[in-house]
């Protein structure tokens, strides 16, 4: 988990808006993250309307998201060509294959496990396993190797 996430512009992509909602815990990523900014295509790819705490940024340079969507979907590419445009960045990316790509970019990334480990270090969350047990549920798919950091 990065330090210091309440200084940087968090990007999220659509997955991370989708688990949040579907777990009815927007209140959760609110109180982390106090400030979210999506691109309009996570906005489109979404469908729901945003919460007003939600800001909608366009990328300048559409080039940029053109060739990051030629390895990813529409939604991580934007967020991750908005994240290049700004400073002090951070992007919310939980597919394996996102998060490789923004490493290899220079990106930083958290996932929604990590947004949920930071709500439960800050006496958010009572229950860090039974929030990801909800998760699991709703078909989010939670890597061997972060299983395990939860349950440590």
């Amino acid at each position: 988990m990065p330090a210091g996430i309440s200084d940087k512009l968090i990007i999220a992509d659509t997955s991370c808006l989708i688990a949040f909602a579907k777990l009815g815990r927007f209140d959760l990523l609110q109180a982390v993250c106090r400030r979210i900014t999506v691109t309009p295509e996570v906005a489109a790819e979404y469908k729901d309307p945003l919460p007003d705490w939600i800001q909608v940024m366009s990328v300048r340079d559409n080039v940029k998201t053109k060739s990051i969507n030629m390895f990813l979907g529409l939604g991580e590419s934007s967020a991750m060509a908005l994240a290049l445009e700004v400073e002090n960045a951070l992007v919310i990316l939980d597919d394996k294959k996102a998060r490789r790509y923004a490493q290899s970019i220079g990106l930083e990334f958290v996932g929604i496990i990590g947004l949920l480990s930071q709500a439960y270090h800050k006496g958010l969350l009572e229950d860090l396993n039974e929030i990801v047990l909800k998760l699991r549920l709703i078909d989010f798919r939670i890597p061997p190797d972060t299983e395990r950091l939860i349950q440590e």
